[in-house]
């Protein structure tokens, strides 16, 4: 509810969500649809969907409340009823739902957004569904992306697993694309004996929105999962701001590289696997894990260390962070160092120079890997003599791993694995994460 206050007012001028209001703030002047309060935020402040299909928040103190129109959409579709989901022939796809726009509905009365609850009500939404496999949608949680943690990847893992079990042939899971790509990598690693396309995907756009790429990304991913050979994880995005394709992209080498944009994920040092055309029409890009006629039976391996950190190297960094992880009780370090994989040890101020600390750090157990925060490209440990002293030091120079999911697979590595075999495998590659040559150039 909205404060004591703005309830009043709105009963005193007999306003209720869904009605169509005017705010006036000084000179400024807001119309649209009154929305119910958020779950979270300042109870104090107004919310209205404008006309654009945007949400704006108003604090009330100081402003004027008109109702321009009672129940505003009463010209929008009726309620929509849903037939029950009827037993098909076509593959078997499981859709987990674990947050973010792309599961959801628009609320006619209000105008918000809210989560689909069955398989009938996802093809009712988006009937294109049922001619393409036979879907199973599952809410497996609700949360932001940005607040899960492993402990969500492990279930999101183990309920691909149970789906492939039952028989589905893909599993699609729609997420919050904040971070999505590490989700995707972490899930990467935590299958084991894959043997059919697991694909992440989601929304930048709401489906109350005209540009929504909410239902084109669940249709072209409905296509990977039922219809490919492909037996790997991956996010299937807009693979450009037009309503063109979809690019089926590794999840071990795809990185959020926009805020808004609809093509919003990009592979890094690597190719598309596929490209998935509006009509349905999948071209397949470069190499890739395909499904066996013979599978073993796919197992999530869950272990997870938590006590794994990202530290982007920056001038005047301090290395005494390093101290710091180690007294409480850290495993790994993944360090986002500068060009081909650098951060300070020949300075000239004794106190800026990691060396002592990665040593220390090292001589205590914690694995230190090497990644570089240029996005693209490799490092390298035997080209720059800074990088020859780290090596030697024990610092395991990751090559081509993103930052991102080198944290992710130390993380999995340290749960899983001793130590020692942990260390020896952060630089091999598992799932895709290194590639031999790089196949995508920067400028595209």
């Amino acid at each position: 509810m909205y404060s004591e206050k703005i309830e009043k007012e709105l009963a005193r001028l007999g306003v209720k969500a869904g009605d169509k209001i005017k705010v006036v703030s000084g000179n400024a002047i807001e119309e649209g649809i009154l929305m119910p309060r958020p779950e979270i935020g300042d109870n104090g402040i107004l919310v209205i969907k404008r006309k654009d299909g945007y949400n704006v928040g108003i604090r009330f103190e100081g402003t004027k409340v008109e109702k321009t129109e009672e129940n505003g959409n009463k010209a929008s579709p009726p309620k929509k009823t849903y037939k029950e989901k009827l037993p098909s022939h076509l593959p078997k796809v499981k859709i987990l739902y674990t947050g973010g726009t792309i599961g959801s509905k628009t609320d006619y009365l209000t105008g918000g957004v809210n989560v689909l609850v069955s398989s009938s009500e996802l093809i009712g939404e988006i009937p294109e569904l049922a001619d393409i496999a036979d879907i199973d949608f599952i809410e497996a949680m609700r949360i932001f992306s940005e607040d899960m943690t492993y402990k969500e990847w492990k279930v999101i893992a183990e309920k691909i697993a149970d789906a492939f079990s039952s028989g589905a042939r893909g599993v699609i899971i729609t997420i919050g694309t904040d971070t999505m790509h590490y989700a995707s990598a972490a899930i990467s690693f935590m299958l084991q004996n894959l043997n059919g396309p697991v694909i992440f995907t989601g929304a930048q756009r709401s489906p109350d929105r005209g540009s929504s790429d909410a239902f084109m990304n669940l249709i072209c991913s409905a296509r990977i999962a039922s219809e490919s050979d492909i037996a790997e994880v991956g996010i299937c995005m807009h693979q450009s701001s037009s309503d063109d394709a979809c690019s089926f992209i590794r999840g071990t080498k795809a990185r959020k590289m926009h805020t808004t944009k609809r093509d919003v994920f990009k592979p890094i040092n690597n190719s598309p696997i596929a490209s998935v055309s509006h009509d349905g029409r999948i071209s397949y890009i470069s190499d890739y894990a395909k499904m066996k006629d013979e599978p073993k039976k796919v197992v999530a391996l869950t272990g997870y260390e938590p006590k794994v950190a990202l530290i982007k190297i920056t001038p005047n960094s301090d290395p005494t962070i390093l101290d710091f992880y180690a007294e409480k009780g850290y495993k790994g370090i993944i360090l986002e160092g500068t060009g081909m994989g650098h951060t300070a040890v020949l300075t000239q101020h004794k106190e800026y120079s990691w060396l002592e600390s990665i040593k220390g750090a090292i001589s205590k157990g914690m694995i230190i890997g090497m990644t570089s925060q240029c996005i693209y490209g490799r490092t390298n440990s035997r080209v720059y003599a800074t990088a020859r002293i780290l090596s030697n030091a024990g610092v395991v120079y990751c090559n081509d791993i993103l930052p991102e999911v080198a944290f992710v697979k130390l993380g999995f590595l340290l749960g899983n694995y001793k130590p020692e075999e942990a260390r020896r495998l952060l630089d091999k590659n598992l799932r895709g994460e290194i590639t031999e040559r790089s196949e995508y150039d920067w400028f595209e």
